[in-house]
C-alpha cells in the first residue's frame, strides 16, 4: 500500500454525499483508519437512521468512535475532543493515517481549530425544566441572549440549543471559534464532497426510502422499548424526531412523507453553510462533486 505523509485527513460534506464510502476507499489507498465525527453514530443501536457503516465494513477498515455509549447518555463535543485526540495518537503510533469523517461540522471545527471550550458544566435542573419546551421557544430565547450564536446554530436541535443557552446565560454569550493557526490547522488536509444540489436532493430522497425499507421505523421503536424516551429520541433530530412523533401518533404517515425529506434537505443546506464558514476562517478544502472524482483526482 502507498504510505501517506504524517498528516490527518478530514472528509467533509453534506449528508448523503458519500463521505463514508470515500473514507473507506482512501483508508485502503493510504493505509488509514477512520475516526467518526458524527454526533449520533456514537450511540449504540442507532444504525439505520444514522447511516452507520456495517460491521463487515468495520472489519475491513478499523473505525473509531462508533457505538461507544448508549442513547440515554450524553456525549458532547468535549467527549469527542478527548476521544478523537486519543484515537489519533493511537493510529499514528501504529504508523497508520488518521481519517476524520463525519457531518458534525462543529466537532470537526473544534478539533481542527484547537477550540478552547467554555468550562461551563451542564445544569441538570435547567435542562429538566427547559428541555420540555419546544425548539422554537428555545431558539427565540437564545436569539435574545446571543444573536450571533443564533445565526449559526441548528434551530431545531434542542440539545445544542440548551447547551448554547447554558453557556450564554453564564458568560453573556457563546465564545466564538478562534481563527485557525498554523499550529492548529497545518496537520489537517480537507477533502470535501459537494454534489450538485438537485443530484444531492435526489440522493437524500432515495436514501430515505432505502432506510425505511431496511427497518428504520422498527429501529426507533426498538430504541424506545429499550428505555430511550420519546423526548430523548426527538432530541436526536431528523429521522429520529419524525419517526418518534409518528410512533406516538403526533403525525400521520402522510405528514412524515411530506416533511422529513425537506427537513433533511434543509439540514444538508446548513451543513454546506457551516463548511463555508470554516473556509472563511482559513481552512482550505479541496472540493469534488463525487467520491469517484475525489478518489481519482485527490492525492496526499
Amino acid at each position: 500500500m502507498k504510505k501517506a505523509s504524517q498528516r490527518i485527513l478530514v472528509i467533509v460534506g453534506p449528508t448523503a454525499s458519500g463521505k463514508s464510502d470515500l473514507a473507506i476507499a482512501l483508508a485502503r489507498k493510504y493505509d488509514g483508519e477512520i475516526i467518526s465525527a458524527d454526533s449520533r453514530q456514537v450511540y449504540i443501536g442507532m444504525d439505520i437512521g444514522t447511516g452507520k457503516v456495517t460491521k463487515r465494513e468495520q472489519a475491513q477498515i478499523p473505525h473509531h468512535l462508533l457505538d461507544i455509549t448508549r442513547p440515554n447518555q450524553e456525549y458532547n463535543v468535549s467527549y469527542f475532543l478527548r476521544d478523537a485526540k486519543k484515537a489519533i495518537q493511537d493510529i499514528e503510533k501504529r504508523g497508520k493515517l488518521p481519517i476524520i469523517c463525519g457531518g458534525t461540522a462543529f466537532w470537526i471545527e473544534a478539533l481542527v481549530l484547537g477550540t478552547p471550550l467554555p468550562p461551563i458544566p451542564p445544569d441538570k435542573e435547567f435542562r429538566e425544566r427547559w428541555g420540555l419546551r419546544p425548539a422554537t421557544e428555545l431558539f427565540a430565547y437564545l436569539k435574545r441572549l446571543d444573536p450571533e450564536r443564533a445565526k449559526t446554530i441548528d434551530r431545531k436541535n434542542k440539545v445544542r440549543l440548551l447547551r448554547a443557552i447554558e453557556i450564554a446565560t453564564v458568560l453573556g454569550k457563546v465564545p466564538p471559534m478562534p481563527k485557525p493557526s498554523a499550529k492548529n490547522a497545518a496537520n489537517f488536509t480537507f477533502v470535501g464532497l459537494n454534489p450538485p444540489v438537485e443530484e444531492l436532493n435526489k440522493k437524500i430522497r432515495d436514501r430515505l426510502r432505502k432506510r425505511m425499507r431496511e427497518g428504520m421505523e422498527k429501529e426507533v421503536g426498538k430504541l424506545f422499548q429499550s428505555g430511550v424516551s420519546w423526548k430523548r429520541l426527538e432530541e436526536f433530530g431528523l429521522e429520529y424526531r419524525t419517526l418518534a412523533r409518528l410512533l406516538q401518533g403526533k403525525i400521520t404517515p402522510a405528514e412524515m412523507i411530506d416533511t422529513l425529506p425537506f427537513d433533511i434537505i434543509h439540514y444538508a443546506k446548513r451543513q454546506r453553510s457551516s463548511l463555508r464558514r470554516l473556509e472563511k476562517k482559513g481552512v482550505k478544502i479541496k472540493w469534488f462533486e463525487s467520491p469517484e472524482q475525489a478518489l481519482a483526482e485527490f492525492s496526499l
